[in-house]
Protein backbone atom coordinates (compact mmCIF):
# COMPACT_ATOMS: atom_id res chain seq x y z
CA UNK A 1 0.00 0.00 0.00
CA UNK A 2 1.35 3.39 -1.01
CA UNK A 3 1.14 5.80 1.93
CA UNK A 4 0.51 9.51 1.63
CA UNK A 5 1.32 12.49 3.84
CA UNK A 6 -1.64 13.94 5.71
CA UNK A 7 -1.37 17.53 4.53
CA UNK A 8 1.76 19.05 6.04
CA UNK A 9 1.51 17.21 9.36
CA UNK A 10 4.21 14.74 8.36
CA UNK A 11 1.86 11.90 9.36
CA UNK A 12 1.77 9.08 6.82
CA UNK A 13 -1.65 7.60 6.12
CA UNK A 14 -3.03 4.87 3.88
CA UNK A 15 -5.10 5.92 0.83
CA UNK A 16 -8.03 4.04 2.38
CA UNK A 17 -9.08 4.92 5.92
CA UNK A 18 -11.28 2.62 7.96
CA UNK A 19 -14.44 4.40 9.05
CA UNK A 20 -16.13 2.96 12.14
CA UNK A 21 -19.62 4.40 11.77
CA UNK A 22 -21.15 0.99 11.03
CA UNK A 23 -19.67 -0.65 14.13
CA UNK A 24 -22.26 -0.97 16.86
CA UNK A 25 -26.03 -0.81 17.02
CA UNK A 26 -26.37 1.31 13.88
CA UNK A 27 -24.80 -1.37 11.68
CA UNK A 28 -22.97 -4.41 13.07
CA UNK A 29 -23.82 -5.05 16.73
CA UNK A 30 -21.42 -8.02 17.01
CA UNK A 31 -18.39 -6.53 18.77
CA UNK A 32 -16.16 -9.53 18.14
CA UNK A 33 -16.93 -9.46 14.41
CA UNK A 34 -16.23 -5.72 14.28
CA UNK A 35 -12.89 -6.27 16.00
CA UNK A 36 -12.00 -8.92 13.41
CA UNK A 37 -12.89 -6.49 10.61
CA UNK A 38 -10.67 -3.80 12.14
CA UNK A 39 -7.79 -6.24 12.58
CA UNK A 40 -8.05 -7.43 8.97
CA UNK A 41 -8.00 -3.83 7.74
CA UNK A 42 -4.89 -3.12 9.81
CA UNK A 43 -3.22 -6.31 8.61
CA UNK A 44 -3.91 -5.21 5.02
CA UNK A 45 -1.98 -1.97 5.59
CA UNK A 46 -4.74 0.48 6.51
CA UNK A 47 -3.30 2.60 9.31
CA UNK A 48 -5.96 5.31 9.75
CA UNK A 49 -9.09 4.54 11.77
CA UNK A 50 -11.79 7.22 11.93
CA UNK A 51 -14.66 7.17 14.41
CA UNK A 52 -16.81 9.65 16.35
CA UNK A 53 -18.43 9.89 19.76
CA UNK A 54 -21.89 10.04 18.16
CA UNK A 55 -21.50 6.75 16.26
CA UNK A 56 -23.89 4.40 18.06
CA UNK A 57 -23.73 6.86 20.95
CA UNK A 58 -20.16 5.94 21.91
CA UNK A 59 -20.37 2.23 21.15
CA UNK A 60 -18.24 2.58 18.02
CA UNK A 61 -15.41 4.18 20.02
CA UNK A 62 -15.62 1.35 22.56
CA UNK A 63 -15.30 -1.25 19.80
CA UNK A 64 -12.35 0.57 18.26
CA UNK A 65 -10.73 0.74 21.70
CA UNK A 66 -11.06 -3.04 22.10
CA UNK A 67 -9.59 -3.66 18.65
CA UNK A 68 -6.57 -1.40 19.21
CA UNK A 69 -5.38 -3.00 22.44
CA UNK A 70 -1.75 -3.88 21.83
CA UNK A 71 -1.78 -2.13 18.44
CA UNK A 72 -2.43 1.49 19.37
CA UNK A 73 1.03 2.77 18.41
CA UNK A 74 0.64 1.44 14.86
CA UNK A 75 -2.57 3.34 14.17
CA UNK A 76 -3.38 6.93 13.30
CA UNK A 77 -6.49 7.26 15.44
CA UNK A 78 -9.07 9.90 14.58
CA UNK A 79 -12.34 10.75 16.27
CA UNK A 80 -14.87 13.56 16.18
CA UNK A 81 -17.21 15.57 18.39
CA UNK A 82 -20.13 17.96 17.94
CA UNK A 83 -23.21 15.81 17.42
CA UNK A 84 -25.72 15.46 20.30
CA UNK A 85 -24.71 13.03 23.04
CA UNK A 86 -27.92 13.23 25.04
CA UNK A 87 -30.90 15.49 25.63
CA UNK A 88 -28.86 18.14 27.45
CA UNK A 89 -28.38 21.02 24.97
CA UNK A 90 -24.84 21.53 26.29
CA UNK A 91 -23.74 17.97 25.45
CA UNK A 92 -23.14 18.88 21.82
CA UNK A 93 -21.58 21.61 19.70
CA UNK A 94 -18.09 23.11 19.69
CA UNK A 95 -17.98 25.07 22.94
CA UNK A 96 -15.10 24.92 25.42
CA UNK A 97 -17.52 23.55 27.99
CA UNK A 98 -18.46 20.56 25.87
CA UNK A 99 -15.13 19.86 24.17
CA UNK A 100 -13.27 19.52 27.48
CA UNK A 101 -15.82 16.89 28.54
CA UNK A 102 -16.15 15.17 25.16
CA UNK A 103 -12.43 14.50 24.77
CA UNK A 104 -12.23 12.81 28.17
CA UNK A 105 -15.25 10.66 27.33
CA UNK A 106 -13.71 9.65 23.99
CA UNK A 107 -10.31 8.84 25.49
CA UNK A 108 -11.98 6.64 28.10
CA UNK A 109 -14.02 4.74 25.51
CA UNK A 110 -11.04 4.37 23.18
CA UNK A 111 -8.78 3.18 25.99
CA UNK A 112 -5.97 5.58 25.15
CA UNK A 113 -4.38 8.72 26.53
CA UNK A 114 -4.40 10.62 23.23
CA UNK A 115 -5.92 10.73 19.76
CA UNK A 116 -3.87 11.57 16.70
CA UNK A 117 -6.58 13.63 15.05
CA UNK A 118 -9.50 15.33 16.83
CA UNK A 119 -12.12 16.77 14.50
CA UNK A 120 -15.21 18.91 14.91
CA UNK A 121 -17.93 16.84 13.25
CA UNK A 122 -19.86 19.86 11.98
CA UNK A 123 -19.45 23.64 12.16
CA UNK A 124 -21.25 25.27 15.09
CA UNK A 125 -22.74 28.67 14.19
CA UNK A 126 -23.52 29.30 17.87
CA UNK A 127 -19.86 29.15 18.93
CA UNK A 128 -17.11 31.58 17.94
CA UNK A 129 -14.46 29.64 16.03
CA UNK A 130 -11.80 31.32 18.21
CA UNK A 131 -13.43 29.68 21.26
CA UNK A 132 -13.22 26.29 19.55
CA UNK A 133 -9.63 26.71 18.37
CA UNK A 134 -8.59 27.97 21.80
CA UNK A 135 -9.73 24.84 23.66
CA UNK A 136 -8.41 22.54 20.92
CA UNK A 137 -5.04 24.30 21.24
CA UNK A 138 -5.09 23.56 24.97
CA UNK A 139 -5.72 19.88 24.23
CA UNK A 140 -2.78 19.75 21.82
CA UNK A 141 -0.48 21.40 24.38
CA UNK A 142 -1.70 18.98 27.05
CA UNK A 143 -0.71 16.04 24.84
CA UNK A 144 -4.24 14.67 24.55
CA UNK A 145 -4.50 15.52 20.86
CA UNK A 146 -1.79 15.49 18.20
CA UNK A 147 -3.59 17.42 15.45
CA UNK A 148 -7.00 19.01 14.94
CA UNK A 149 -9.35 19.02 11.99
CA UNK A 150 -12.73 20.13 10.70
CA UNK A 151 -15.48 18.30 8.84
CA UNK A 152 -17.95 19.50 6.18
CA UNK A 153 -16.76 23.10 6.57
CA UNK A 154 -17.60 25.49 3.73
CA UNK A 155 -14.51 26.97 2.08
CA UNK A 156 -15.17 30.43 3.52
CA UNK A 157 -15.29 28.98 7.06
CA UNK A 158 -12.04 27.12 6.47
CA UNK A 159 -10.33 30.36 5.47
CA UNK A 160 -11.77 32.23 8.46
CA UNK A 161 -10.55 29.53 10.85
CA UNK A 162 -7.07 29.65 9.35
CA UNK A 163 -6.92 33.44 9.70
CA UNK A 164 -8.17 33.35 13.29
CA UNK A 165 -5.57 30.75 14.21
CA UNK A 166 -2.81 32.85 12.68
CA UNK A 167 -3.91 36.11 14.31
CA UNK A 168 -4.39 34.56 17.75
CA UNK A 169 -1.41 32.20 17.73
CA UNK A 170 -3.65 29.14 18.01
CA UNK A 171 -3.41 25.65 16.57
CA UNK A 172 -4.97 25.57 13.13
CA UNK A 173 -7.09 22.92 11.51
CA UNK A 174 -4.72 20.50 9.80
CA UNK A 175 -7.38 18.44 8.06
CA UNK A 176 -10.84 18.68 6.55
CA UNK A 177 -13.33 15.83 6.19
CA UNK A 178 -15.87 16.54 3.41
CA UNK A 179 -18.12 14.22 1.42
CA UNK A 180 -16.73 13.31 -2.01
CA UNK A 181 -17.72 10.84 -4.69
CA UNK A 182 -18.48 10.61 -8.38
CA UNK A 183 -21.95 11.94 -7.53
CA UNK A 184 -20.80 14.62 -5.08
CA UNK A 185 -17.99 16.67 -6.62
CA UNK A 186 -18.88 20.11 -5.31
CA UNK A 187 -15.76 20.29 -3.11
CA UNK A 188 -13.58 20.35 -6.21
CA UNK A 189 -14.62 23.95 -6.83
CA UNK A 190 -13.41 25.56 -3.58
CA UNK A 191 -12.98 23.25 -0.58
CA UNK A 192 -10.22 21.07 -2.03
CA UNK A 193 -8.25 23.99 -3.54
CA UNK A 194 -8.52 25.95 -0.27
CA UNK A 195 -7.42 22.93 1.75
CA UNK A 196 -4.44 22.45 -0.55
CA UNK A 197 -3.54 26.14 -0.28
CA UNK A 198 -3.36 25.87 3.51
CA UNK A 199 -1.55 22.54 3.51
CA UNK A 200 -4.50 20.66 4.99
CA UNK A 201 -4.96 16.95 4.56
CA UNK A 202 -8.36 15.85 3.29
CA UNK A 203 -10.16 12.70 4.46
CA UNK A 204 -13.21 12.23 2.25
CA UNK A 205 -16.29 10.36 3.39
CA UNK A 206 -18.99 8.49 1.49
CA UNK A 207 -16.89 7.74 -1.62
CA UNK A 208 -19.53 5.13 -2.49
CA UNK A 209 -22.29 7.76 -2.21
CA UNK A 210 -24.00 5.96 0.67
CA UNK A 211 -24.14 2.74 -1.33
CA UNK A 212 -25.38 4.19 -4.61
CA UNK A 213 -22.05 3.43 -6.31
CA UNK A 214 -22.07 -0.23 -5.33
CA UNK A 215 -24.48 -1.09 -8.14
CA UNK A 216 -27.09 -2.34 -5.68
CA UNK A 217 -29.32 0.72 -6.01
CA UNK A 218 -30.75 0.81 -9.52
CA UNK A 219 -33.34 2.90 -11.26
CA UNK A 220 -36.73 1.21 -11.36
CA UNK A 221 -35.55 -1.65 -9.13
CA UNK A 222 -36.88 -2.53 -5.69
CA UNK A 223 -33.39 -3.27 -4.38
CA UNK A 224 -32.57 -2.05 -0.90
CA UNK A 225 -35.94 -0.40 -0.29
CA UNK A 226 -35.32 -0.67 3.46
CA UNK A 227 -32.52 1.88 3.23
CA UNK A 228 -34.31 3.91 0.57
CA UNK A 229 -37.15 4.42 3.01
CA UNK A 230 -34.75 6.25 5.34
CA UNK A 231 -32.61 8.14 2.84
CA UNK A 232 -34.35 10.24 0.20
CA UNK A 233 -31.14 10.65 -1.83
CA UNK A 234 -31.35 6.94 -2.69
CA UNK A 235 -34.49 7.64 -4.70
CA UNK A 236 -33.32 10.91 -6.26
CA UNK A 237 -33.92 10.47 -9.99
CA UNK A 238 -30.97 12.68 -10.89
CA UNK A 239 -28.57 10.53 -8.87
CA UNK A 240 -30.10 7.32 -10.19
CA UNK A 241 -29.67 8.54 -13.78
CA UNK A 242 -26.00 9.27 -13.12
CA UNK A 243 -25.51 5.82 -11.58
CA UNK A 244 -27.06 4.21 -14.67
CA UNK A 245 -24.48 6.05 -16.78
CA UNK A 246 -21.59 4.97 -14.55
CA UNK A 247 -22.52 1.27 -14.55
CA UNK A 248 -21.62 0.61 -18.24
CA UNK A 249 -18.46 2.67 -17.84
CA UNK A 250 -17.30 0.43 -15.00
CA UNK A 251 -18.19 -2.63 -17.06
CA UNK A 252 -16.17 -1.40 -20.05
CA UNK A 253 -13.23 -0.58 -17.76
CA UNK A 254 -13.39 -4.12 -16.40
CA UNK A 255 -13.93 -2.92 -12.85
CA UNK A 256 -16.51 -3.52 -10.15
CA UNK A 257 -18.45 -0.34 -9.39
CA UNK A 258 -16.94 -0.13 -5.91
CA UNK A 259 -13.39 -0.23 -7.26
CA UNK A 260 -14.15 2.45 -9.86
CA UNK A 261 -15.71 4.69 -7.22
CA UNK A 262 -12.88 4.32 -4.72
CA UNK A 263 -10.19 4.82 -7.36
CA UNK A 264 -11.93 8.02 -8.45
CA UNK A 265 -12.03 9.36 -4.90
CA UNK A 266 -8.30 8.96 -4.30
CA UNK A 267 -7.28 10.19 -7.76
CA UNK A 268 -7.61 13.86 -6.82
CA UNK A 269 -4.26 15.34 -5.68
CA UNK A 270 -5.99 17.10 -2.79
CA UNK A 271 -7.34 13.89 -1.26
CA UNK A 272 -5.19 12.28 1.42
CA UNK A 273 -7.41 9.30 2.16
CA UNK A 274 -10.91 8.02 1.37
CA UNK A 275 -12.93 6.61 4.25
CA UNK A 276 -14.51 3.19 3.75
CA UNK A 277 -17.26 2.08 6.11
CA UNK A 278 -17.72 -1.69 5.83
CA UNK A 279 -20.38 -3.36 7.94
CA UNK A 280 -19.29 -6.91 7.12
CA UNK A 281 -16.07 -8.75 6.38
CA UNK A 282 -17.29 -9.40 2.83
CA UNK A 283 -17.66 -5.68 2.19
CA UNK A 284 -14.15 -5.06 3.51
CA UNK A 285 -12.70 -7.82 1.33
CA UNK A 286 -14.34 -6.34 -1.76
CA UNK A 287 -12.95 -2.87 -1.08
CA UNK A 288 -9.45 -4.09 -0.22
CA UNK A 289 -9.27 -5.95 -3.52
CA UNK A 290 -9.41 -2.63 -5.36
CA UNK A 291 -6.90 -0.63 -3.35
CA UNK A 292 -4.29 -0.67 -6.14
CA UNK A 293 -6.67 0.28 -8.98
CA UNK A 294 -5.57 3.36 -10.94
CA UNK A 295 -7.98 4.95 -13.40
CA UNK A 296 -6.79 6.07 -16.83
CA UNK A 297 -7.29 9.63 -18.05
CA UNK A 298 -9.83 8.28 -20.54
CA UNK A 299 -11.98 6.80 -17.76
CA UNK A 300 -11.70 9.99 -15.68
CA UNK A 301 -12.69 12.05 -18.73
CA UNK A 302 -15.78 9.90 -19.20
CA UNK A 303 -16.69 10.36 -15.55
CA UNK A 304 -16.33 14.12 -16.09
CA UNK A 305 -18.83 13.84 -18.94
CA UNK A 306 -21.35 12.14 -16.65
CA UNK A 307 -20.89 14.43 -13.64
CA UNK A 308 -19.01 17.63 -14.50
CA UNK A 309 -16.13 18.62 -12.18
CA UNK A 310 -17.15 20.76 -9.22
CA UNK A 311 -20.82 19.79 -9.32
CA UNK A 312 -23.12 17.71 -7.12
CA UNK A 313 -25.89 15.51 -8.44
CA UNK A 314 -28.55 16.03 -5.81
CA UNK A 315 -27.52 16.15 -2.16
CA UNK A 316 -26.80 13.55 0.49
CA UNK A 317 -29.38 13.64 3.26
CA UNK A 318 -26.63 13.95 5.87
CA UNK A 319 -24.68 16.67 4.05
CA UNK A 320 -24.08 19.87 6.00
CA UNK A 321 -26.35 22.80 5.19
CA UNK A 322 -25.19 26.18 6.59
CA UNK A 323 -27.63 28.30 8.63
CA UNK A 324 -28.06 30.63 5.67
CA UNK A 325 -29.87 27.79 3.88
CA UNK A 326 -31.55 26.16 6.87
CA UNK A 327 -33.13 29.23 8.44
CA UNK A 328 -35.71 31.11 6.33
CA UNK A 329 -35.19 34.21 8.50
CA UNK A 330 -31.64 34.52 7.15
CA UNK A 331 -32.76 34.67 3.53
CA UNK A 332 -36.04 36.57 3.84
CA UNK A 333 -36.66 40.11 4.98
CA UNK A 334 -39.37 40.46 7.63
CA UNK A 335 -42.81 40.91 6.08
CA UNK A 336 -43.07 44.57 7.06
CA UNK A 337 -39.67 45.31 5.49
CA UNK A 338 -40.58 43.45 2.34
CA UNK A 339 -43.79 45.44 2.11
CA UNK A 340 -41.95 48.72 2.68
CA UNK A 341 -39.53 47.84 -0.09
CA UNK A 342 -42.30 47.45 -2.68
CA UNK A 343 -42.60 50.38 -5.14
CA UNK A 344 -45.67 52.56 -4.64
CA UNK A 345 -48.10 52.36 -7.55
CA UNK A 346 -48.34 55.71 -9.37
CA UNK A 347 -51.72 56.77 -10.69
CA UNK A 348 -51.93 59.26 -13.56
CA UNK A 349 -53.15 62.71 -12.70
CA UNK A 350 -56.33 64.06 -14.34
CA UNK A 351 -54.19 66.27 -16.56
CA UNK A 352 -52.39 63.19 -17.89
CA UNK A 353 -55.68 61.61 -18.76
Amino acid sequence: MQYRTLGRTGIKVSPYALGAMMFGAIGNPDHDDCVRIIHKALDAGINLVDTADAYAHGESEEIVGKALKGRRDDVVLATKLNRPMGEDPNRRGNSRRWITTAIEDSLRRLGTDHVDLYQIHRPDPDTDVEETLSVLTDLVRAGKVRAIGSSTMPASDIVEAQWVARRRGLERFRTEQPTYSILSRGIEAEVLPVAQRYGMGTLVWSPLAQGMLTGRVRKGASTDLRRAAHFTHLSDERRLDAVEAVIPLAREAGLPMTHLAMAFAIAHPGVSSAIIGPRTMEQLDDLLAGVDVVLTDEVLDRIDAIVPPGTDVGTLDMAYAPPSLQRPSLRRLPVHERAAAQPVARHPSPAEG
